[in-house]
């Protein structure tokens, strides 16, 4: 990985992805390229993929079927990795792949996975023993919290130069993690401010507060008066039911 041949110009790969992701409602900040590994990575399947036919030959015989599948899965995994398209937005890690089925006749099988940087914890970078052979890489997207097993992270193969998207998604990281030290920051310094110029508020003008004073009582005071009409009013309505049927019994 360190050696000079393959380090590749960020801003050329850049350049060639901006161009296929013209469609996408976020920015792209950067994209990873395939393209330059497709050959290295279909002969390492298809290493992979022999090596699997001939042992299954020697255990049941179901190797001779893989050997004669195998034009159509070198067929699949040139559709695959050409169609892949991996890119680093403002928030998120998108990968998109359309790929045939393993019968291809029966249509394309499209996948796509968003992965919020916020939810990142690292970027592995693995190459097994045969991969070392073919110059093929793999990254891991490993997710913050609760450790999970490496099979449930987003794992892809045959990528270009995967040290420079590790660094892309390592300093956005930083970017990111950094506003928000920033936003509390300022939100700490302000929420002290704010109590300041209210004390002061309050301190500076009494007379807003012998105002308020003043209006609550007099509306109490309002309020007292219109419940001792009703009570008077009621009295009234008591004593001439009363005289009403003082009358009325006097006739009978």
């Amino acid at each position: 990985m360190g050696s000079g041949d393959e380090v590749v110009d960020i801003n050329s790969l850049e350049r060639g992805s901006h161009e296929d992701t013209e469609g996408e409602d976020e920015t792209v900040m950067y994209a990873a390229s395939f393209q330059e590994m497709e050959d290295n990575y279909v002969k390492y399947q298809t290493a992979q993929w022999v090596l699997y036919s001939l042992l299954l030959v020697l255990a049941f015989g179901i190797g001779v079927f893989m050997l004669l599948y195998l034009p159509v899965r070198r067929y699949i995994l040139r559709k695959d990795i050409g169609s892949r398209k991996l890119f680093v937005t403002s928030n998120a890690i998108v990968y998109k792949i359309t790929k045939p089925v393993p019968f291809p006749c029966f249509g394309v099988l499209k996948k796509e996975k968003h992965v919020l940087l916020s939810s990142v914890a690292d970027i592995v970078i693995e190459q097994g023993y045969l991969q070392s052979h073919f110059g093929v890489y793999s990254i891991r997207i490993e997710n913050v919290g609760i450790r999970r097993p490496p099979s449930d992270d987003v794992q892809i193969q045959g990528i270009a130069n995967p040290s420079a998207f590790k660094k892309v998604v390592l300093a956005r990281l930083a970017s990111i993690r950094s506003e928000v030290f920033s936003r509390q920051a300022t939100v700490n310094e302000e929420i002290p401010n704010l109590w300041i110029g209210h004390s002061t508020a309050t301190l500076m003008s009494p007379s807003k507060l012998i105002r308020r004073d003043s209006f609550s009582q007099s509306g109490e005071r309002i309020i007292l008066q219109k419940l001792e009409e009703v009570g008077s009013s009621v009295k009234r309505v008591q004593t001439l039911i009363e005289e009403q049927q003082s009358h009325t019994r006097e006739n009978l």
